[in-house]
């Protein structure tokens, strides 16, 4: 059976607490490694503002999956994001070859945080280049 990478990611109402936001994490899981779907990586945003007010929020706890699955699973896990109410909104992308390069040194965190040793290094070289 072929199955395609996808990435989801999805926004919780701000109004749930800690322990409902597990659960409904929980829940959105279950229902891809039921299907047969398997979870690649997985990250928790947090609470996060909206870019514009959404069911009169401005705000939204945000959470991504990355997972190799077949569409109908991708259907159904959508399908459960439409009937809860807790989703304010989702977004579901199928990650291709240049997507799932950039996935891999995300997740292994060598995008996203500036490195400041080159940067103190190029800066020693000029301190002492000035002292000579």
């Amino acid at each position: 059976m072929f199955q395609n990478q996808y990435e989801t990611v999805f926004i919780l109402t701000p109004v749930l607490s800690d322990t409902q936001i597990k659960e409904a994490v929980e829940k959105f899981k279950k229902t891809l490694t039921d299907n047969g779907a398997e979870l690649v990586h997985e990250e928790h945003w947090g609470l996060r503002k909206l870019a514009y007010t959404i069911q009169h929020k401005n705000t939204g706890y945000y959470q991504l999956f990355q997972y190799k699955a077949d569409a109908k699973i991708v259907a159904t896990l959508e399908t459960d994001f439409k009937r809860d109410e807790r989703v304010m909104r989702y977004l579901t992308t199928k990650l291709d070859k240049y997507a799932l390069d950039y996935s891999d040194r995300r997740s292994k965190g060598l995008i996203g945080k500036k490195s400041s040793e080159p940067a103190k290094a190029d800066k020693a070289e000029a301190t002492t280049e000035e002292n000579a």
